[in-house]
């Protein structure tokens, strides 16, 4: 079993910046994939980023490639997401899901545990 608590999100204006930190419990967090996921109104969950077992390979959605950044410290049990030059799209509950598997995938129906959300709010 595993726990994941999301946190750092809240209200930043176009062109700011947030760093999401997601604290996980239970399992050795070093054995599991992570990605992040958002969700704003209205719409279906979609991928971020998401980073290997490993920490060696990051993906990311083509929406912010080159404006998040996502890393994560094992030892911590810590996954992290630095997101830079937010824009109202942005928008949405940021998520933190973990997988088993060795690379993250972009579906959510590949991850087995997840957060209760953190709201990131950018306004125009």
């Amino acid at each position: 079993q595993v726990q994941l608590v999301e946190s750092g999100g809240g209200l930043v204006q176009t062109g700011g910046s947030l760093r999401l930190s997601c604290v996980a419990s239970g399992r050795t967090f070093s054995s599991d994939a992570m990605a992040w996921f958002r969700q704003a109104p209205r719409k279906e969950r979609e991928f971020v980023a998401g980073i290997s077992r490993s920490g060696g390979s990051t993906y990311y959605a083509d929406s912010v490639k080159g404006r998040f950044t996502i890393s994560r410290d094992s030892a911590k049990k810590t996954g992290y997401l630095q997101m830079n030059s937010l824009k109202p799209e942005d928008t949405a509950i940021y998520y933190c899901e973990t997988t088993i598997r060795v690379i993250p995938g972009t579906d959510e129906y590949q991850y087995d545990y997840w957060g209760q959300g953190t709201q990131v709010t950018v306004s125009s």
